[in-house]
């Protein structure tokens, strides 16, 4: 068990569902950036819920071609394999990483008999299927100004958009190559759609002024 539960559901309201018993059984773990949580056709033995950083899901091809499936900042992953015996893709560290680790049996335990925690766990898929839903409509688009605007019309806020990660990768889950992305920002920049301000994207609208 963690060492001071009360204290992580405060940082972590969604936290707060989790029932004693899955409590008892999690536990903190850190990892450093690059190293592997499990690999695809590893048994599945957890569930995993990051704290902090950032954990990417990939699949790998035979030439050693890596397709990202899924960055996660926050939330739960490896839940597709929760009915599964074995990981469908890795799960590899991006920056240094705290999770928390839950045991299977335990995990799917709590599902079948805390219906607080199982309305928390529906809620969280749901906006999974949200995101990447956005996420296939975005990565339809031609062009990289057409993403942009998407992403930040669909993610952003009023308008506005403050990225939690870098740049660099940021144009990665936007489908880009770092280059395109600062190009078409460059580009949105100067017809005055947009206005960066470091992390910060705001959209223009038309006839406004700055």
């Amino acid at each position: 068990m963690t060492d001071n539960w009360p204290a992580l559901a405060a940082d972590y309201p969604d936290l707060a569902h989790i029932p004693p018993a899955l409590r008892a059984a999690a536990r903190l773990r850190v990892f450093a950036a690059g190293e592997t949580v499990f690999r695809q056709g590893d048994r599945t033995k957890a569930m995993f819920r990051v704290l902090e950083g950032e954990v990417r899901l990939l699949r790998r091809s035979r030439d050693g071609a890596e397709t990202v499936l899924q960055r996660s900042r926050g939330g739960y992953f490896a839940e597709a394999s929760l009915d599964a015996s074995a990981y469908h893709c890795d799960a590899v560290v991006a920056v240094e990483s705290r999770l928390l680790s839950f045991p299977k049996a335990v995990f799917r335990e709590a599902l079948n008999g805390a219906p607080a925690f199982r309305d928390a766990w529906m809620a969280q898929l749901a906006r999974e299927v949200r995101m990447l839903r956005a996420r296939c409509e975005r990565l339809s688009l031609h062009g990289a100004e057409a993403r942009i605007l998407h992403a930040l019309e669909s993610e952003g806020s009023e308008g506005t958009l403050t990225l939690a990660q870098s740049r660099k990768a940021w144009a990665a889950d936007l489908g880009l190559t770092h280059e395109a992305l600062y190009r078409a920002l460059a580009r949105l920049q100067a017809a005055g759609t947009l206005v960066l301000d470091g992390a910060r994207l705001t959209l223009r609208r038309p006839g406004e002024r700055l």
